[in-house]
Formats: structure tokens, sequence, C-alpha cells
């Protein structure tokens, strides 16, 4: 339910208290007919389409029907209308089959059960209500088909507010003066979306005689504000005919009628219902006819003196004197606003996420029945799955991103009919799998990115980027320093050439990178599966690759070893490859580490860019320590950081990709819920760490690694070298002294 849709029912609540009835029940009376007032229009139209064997159309009318009708869903079933939740299913599928192209008979064998599941709905006793839902509707089709220039919103628009005529017309609460305006009202809203007029107008129009109709009249200000803008209208209305602009003049009529003085309605009719008559007649239609006559500057202005202005004085003053405090109601602006994403409830976002768990271990059910043959039993699980939890995820998603929503009921929508169709079962794996990639991002939408896992990206995208740098600083200082020391400074702009064609070479392979997983497609989780995979086995090679650097001294002697070989060769060559290569070395693999890592830290590339910043700026300074300071770095807690980073990340990226290859149907999927905790989305991308017993097993067996591989090299393999070392010792002492 969007923004203009709570406030109005808030206002409904205020005027139904006072006249003792039901919120609840005028909630679920009223919204039950609309609802079905406004799909059986939307079947009407899809309908017509097809018989006309026009899909582009009824695929556009399908789309609105089902779309609306899935953000009334939570409504409908708190009024226990008894067809809604089959009726959701015969509209998805109506529209999957018109996406698909099915043919003509079939879809209209399915728009025939919807027309007979709509007849169901139970009607209401307040129609005014009804047709405020209806108008409402009409409002936002008619933005979409005025800023869109679409033709579809606008018959949409045109369709609905005839059925608001026809049911007003119906209606017989309202006494002769009403009536007569808010008729008035209905011929001006037709004309205006007939000749297609702004929607700002139509609008304000469309407000009004929602106002009119619930009684909910309001404003922004206090009275004195609203009397004081209508003579301020008329003065601007005098001006704009002195200058011959008649079209501006009625503006600011219309205005001072219909954003003032319609607020001051309810006032004025308890104080003299007669003179409120006829005050709107002169307002409304007298003075616009003058104008519209363009009449001439005195009458025009003789005519708003008096009556209008002298009968507004006098209403003033009668005003203030039945009801010296009295202030009108706050006026709200009735406009669609998302929600943003994670601005769901503490409990909504843990009731999607236990529904989430359900739906992926009754689709993996599914599969299994299939694969066996049992089509009946794979439906049954396929429904459930939909029904009975995937729709209670919609009810937060619905009002963040309502496209998503329907993308995914769509998706659920197309499984349900290839089970029915017995295709094969590569296609009903490749539909779940689409299924499984939209679990995913609507948790993300519904819940957010929270505090942790934006800090987690920002923390591994920095030690990403600054392990990688780090043994290129100290590698190409080294070079610069020895070059400097030597006299050799004209070989100092090839090793800068080197640097300059690697961060480009970098570049070209990240965009190549980009585009290949970006047009993958069906295979996204594939590749990003291999990516992560890759980098998995790479940051265990160079954590340990680290590990048997991490004493000082033996990086010194790399370093040199490095520096000797530039300097032997005396080529400009030389410098310039060796320089590219320990820089397009670091800068490949920062690729295949970014790449997995933008994978899976979906909406906070934000945090992973900051990240990144961050560890070039600490490079920075780490060259300049290095060469301009000449300050010793501490080697082995850099390195010892780093290397712990790399094993996290690693055992990170291990999860993750053995959870997409678990997403893929290739690896079994064994849930572990209740025993391993179950992190949030984003907290789970960022560590790995899934409540399935193949990701933990995988992960366990990675950090066995580590730990066993530390111990060696840390521990077992110093302890060696020194026993050797030792024993080489007392034997050139031996030797030594057998020699004397």
């Amino acid at each position: 339910m969007n923004h203009r849709q709570i406030v109005l029912l808030s206002a409904l609540f205020v005027i139904l208290s006072v006249n003792q009835v039901s919120f609840a029940q005028t909630v679920n009376d009223h919204t039950a007919q609309s609802t079905s007032e406004i799909v059986q229009i939307g079947i009407n139209l899809t309908k017509t389409s097809i018989l006309s064997n026009d899909y582009e159309q009824a695929t556009k009318y399908s789309k609105f029907t089902t779309d609306f009708y899935g953000h009334q869903m939570d409504l409908l079933r708190e009024a226990n209308v008894e067809p809604a939740n089959d009726l959701h299913l015969v509209l998805l599928d109506i529209h999957s089959k018109i996406e698909n192209r099915a043919h003509s008979s079939e879809i209209l064998a399915d728009i025939t059960v919807a027309e007979q599941q709509v007849a169901k709905f139970p009607k209401s006793q307040h129609i005014p209500f009804v047709v405020s839902d209806l108008l409402m509707t009409v409002d936002e089709n008619y933005q979409i088909a005025i800023s869109e220039n679409d033709n579809e919103r606008h018959s949409i628009a045109t369709s609905l507010v005839d059925k608001a005529v026809q049911l007003f017309s119906s209606d017989s609460s309202f006494d002769e003066r009403q009536t007569g305006e808010i008729n008035s009202f209905f011929d001006e809203l037709k004309s205006k979306i007939a000749q297609k007029q702004d929607f700002v107008s139509v609008g304000k129009l469309i407000t009004t005689i929602q106002r009119d109709l619930t009684g909910t009249d309001s404003a922004s200000s206090d009275h004195a504000s609203l009397y004081a803008m209508i003579r301020q209208h008329y003065d601007q209305t005098l001006s704009e005919i002195k200058d011959n602009n008649y079209a501006k003049a009625e503006e600011h009529v219309i205005a001072a009628y219909l954003d003032n003085f319609e607020y001051l309605e309810a006032d004025i009719g308890k104080v003299d219902e007669t003179l409120l008559h006829k005050m709107e007649l002169n307002m409304r239609e007298n003075l616009r006819a003058m104008i519209q006559e363009k009449k001439s500057y005195d009458e025009i202005q003789s005519f708003i003196n008096d009556p209008i202005l002298a009968d507004l004085d006098n209403t003033e003053k009668m005003i203030s004197k039945s009801s010296p405090d009295s202030q009108p109601a706050s006026r709200v602006e009735l406009k669609k606003a998302a929600k943003e994403m994670g601005s769901a409830t503490e409990e909504q976002k843990s009731g999607v996420r236990s529904q989430i768990d359900f739906i992926r271990i009754t689709l993996q059910t599914m599969l299994n029945q299939y694969k066996e043959g049992n089509t009946q039993a794979a439906f049954v699980s396929a429904r459930t799955a939909y029904l009975d939890s995937y729709e209670h995820v919609e009810i937060p998603l619905r009002t963040i991103d309502p496209d998503f929503t329907l993308q995914v009921e769509l998706q659920f929508a197309e499984l349900r009919s290839l089970i029915n169709q017995k295709a094969d079962y590569d296609k009903i794996e490749q539909a779940t799998i689409a299924v499984k990639r939209s679990l995913d991002e609507s948790e993300r939408l519904v819940t957010g990115t929270g505090q942790i896992a934006p800090t987690i990206a920002f923390t591994s995208s920095f030690a990403v980027i600054f392990r990688e740098g780090l043994e290129s600083v100290l590698i190409l200082g080294a070079i610069l320093t020895y070059l400097e020391a030597s006299r050799n400074t004209k070989f100092k702009r090839f090793v800068h050439y080197g640097i300059i064609l690697a961060i480009v070479a970098t570049a070209v392979t990240w965009f190549i990178a980009s585009y290949l997983i970006k047009i993958s497609g069906a295979n996204r989780e594939l590749i990003e599966a291999i990516a992560a995979l890759s980098a998995t086995a790479v940051l265990f090679y160079v954590s340990f690759w680290i590990l048997n650097k991490i004493e000082h001294k033996k990086w010194m002697e790399f370093v040199k070893a490095k520096v000797w070989q530039a300097s032997t060769t005396g080529g400009t060559v030389v410098f310039v490859m060796l320089s590219f290569f320990t820089v397009y070395r670091e800068g490949f693999e920062t690729v295949l580490f970014y790449e997995a890592m933008f994978g899976f830290a979906k909406y906070m590339e934000t945090y992973v860019g900051l990240g990144f910043i961050a560890g070039i700026a600490t490079l920075l300074g780490v060259y300049f320590v290095t060469r301009k300071i000449g300050k010793r770095l501490p080697l082995k807690m850099l390195f010892g950081l780093t290397m712990g980073v790399g094993a996290y990340l690693s055992i990170a990226f291990l999860g993750n990709a053995v959870r997409e290859l678990q997403t893929l149907d290739i690896l079994p999927f064994t849930s572990l819920l209740g025993i391993v905790p179950r992190l949030d989305i984003n907290m789970a991308k960022m560590t790995g760490i899934y409540p399935t017993l193949e990701t933990i097993i995988a992960q366990i067996i990675m950090l066995g690694i580590y730990l066993a591989a530390a111990s060696y090299v840390l521990v077992l393999k110093p302890k060696r070298e020194e026993k050797i070392a030792t024993m080489r010792k007392s034997r050139r002492e031996i030797d030594e002294s057998t020699a004397h």
C-alpha cells in the first residue's frame, strides 16, 4: 500500500470513529470492492487486447492489473476475502502466459476464471470511499500516462473515471447541492483527461473530489491564511486580465477555489448552508464563465468585489464568532512514495528471513520430487513456496520495490506453469535457480545492509588493495633507491613507464572482466563461483608466499634479488618490464579479488570503493615513509596482518563459491538451520557463513589447512632450521678440534 493510501485511510479512521463505525470493517468493506472494480477494468482491457491479437498492449494491461492487485493482498487477507489468493495466482498465470505468447484461447480461459473470482468479492455499503479509491488509482495512472506518453495508462485512467461516475450515480447519500457540485467536478475531470491536460491540475481536481466524497476537509494553515490566499489569487486574477492574459487569470480563479475555498466549505456550511451554495456557484462556475467569455476588466472586477469578496468577508466574520479557536487539520500530500531499502521493522525482517529459509528448503524438495517423476507433489511444493511463504515476504517488499516484487511473482508463476506442462528437468531447474537468485535480492531489499556488513566490506577492500600494493611499493621503492644510490637516475623514467603501462593494463583487465560477468546472464552464478574459487586459490598461495617472507631478513633478500636482476642487465626494457610485471601481477590479482568481492557486496559498493581509496592513500604513506624519510617498516607485523586478512577472505570467498554452486544445483544442499547461526544476508555474503553442511565443511577444511601450514611455517620449520643450524655448528666445532 502506497503512502497516499495510508494517509487517506488514516483520515478515514478519524471520520468513522466520530460516526461510531468500525474502521476495520469499513477498510475491509470498501477496499475489497474498489480492488475488484479496478481489477475487473484491467481484465476487460486485457481481454479486449487479446481478442484484437495485440499481445504487447495486453502485456501492459495485465502488468498493471497484477501489480495493482499485489499491492492490495495484505488488506484483502486481513479482510478474509475468500477468493483473494486464488485470484492472485490466476492473474499471475495470465500475465506469464501473455508474456510467453500462449494461445489466445488458453489466456481467455484463465480470464474467465479470473472474472468468476472477481464476482465473488463482497460489495461495499460505503460507495463514496470506493469511488475515492478508484480516483486515487486514476491519479497515479494519469501521471504516468502524461509524463511517459503511455496510451495504455491513459485508457486505464479513463475507464476508471467512467466506473467512478457510474458508482457515484448509484449512491444516494449526498444532497442535491453536494451531488451537483461533485457531478460538475466529474464532468471537468473527464474533460481534462480527454484533452490530456497537465497531471498537476488533474491531481488537484481529483483531491477535491475525494475530499467532497469522504468529508475529509483539511487545510495547510489556519483560516486567516486561507482567506488571505483567496484574496491574493483574485488580485492576481485582475492583474492578469489587465494584461489580457485570460488563461492565467482562470488558473488563479481555479486555485482560489480548489486549493483554498474547498477547505473552508465545511465550516461555512455549519453557519449558513444557503450562502455556501451561492458562493460555490459564483466562485466555481459564474466567475470562470465570465473569464472564459473574456468579459471586460470592469465587469469581472465588479463581480469579484461583490458578491464574491463581500460574501467572503461575511463568512469569515461569522465563522470567527461561532468558533474563534477552530482551525482545520493539517493538509496532507497524497502521493506515491516508495520506502527505502531496509525500512521494514525488525519483526518483519526476522519474518522475511524465516520465510526465505523455508522457501529454499521447499524448492529443494520440489526439485527432488520432480526429478523422481512426482509432478503433482512438485506442483504443490512450488505453490506452497509461493502462497504460504513468499506472499508474506511481499508485504514489506512491495512498499520498497513493487516492480521487483512483480518480477518474482512471475518467476514463481513461470515455475508452476513449467511443472504443469511437465517440462524437462533442466527447464525446471533453471526456473528454480531464477527464483533462488531473487530470494537473496528480496532479503537484501527488506533487511538493508545494516552496520556491521558495510564495515567488513570497507575493511576487506582496504586489506586487499593494501596487501596487493605493499609488495609493489616496497620492490619499486627499493629499485628507485638503488638507482639513486648508484647514480643511475636515467633509468628511473623507464621504471615509471612500466608502472603506467601496468596501471592501464589493470584497468583494461578490470573492464574486460566486468563485461564478461555482465553478459554472462544465466551463467552469472557460475562465473561468480569460478571467480570466488580462483580468488580463494590465489589468496591461499599469496598468504603462504607472504608467510615465507615474513622475516625482515628474508624479505630484504628477496628485494635485493629483484634489484640485482634489474641493475646487472642494464637494459632499459628490463626496467620497464620489471616494474610492469611487478605492478600488473598485483593488479591482476586485485581485479580478481575485487570482482569476487563486488559480486557478494551488493549495495555496499560505496564502502568497497572507500576501502580501496583508503588503501591507496595508505600505500602512498608507506611509499613516503620508506623513500623520503627512510624509516624501516615493521614488515613482520604488516605481513602478518595481511596474511591473516587474506586467510579470512579466502575462507569467505570459498563459502560463497560453494553456496553459488548449491544455487546452481551443482553441489548438494543440506540445511543446518538451528545448528549453525543464520546470519543476515549481507553478513553471510561478507563472511561466507551459511547454515548448510557443505559450506561449513569446506570452510573448516580451509581453516584447518591454514592452521596446519601456519604452524609448520611459523613453528615447526623454524625449529627444524634451528636444529639443523645447531647440528652444523657442532660439526664445525668437531672438525676444528680434530684439525688442531
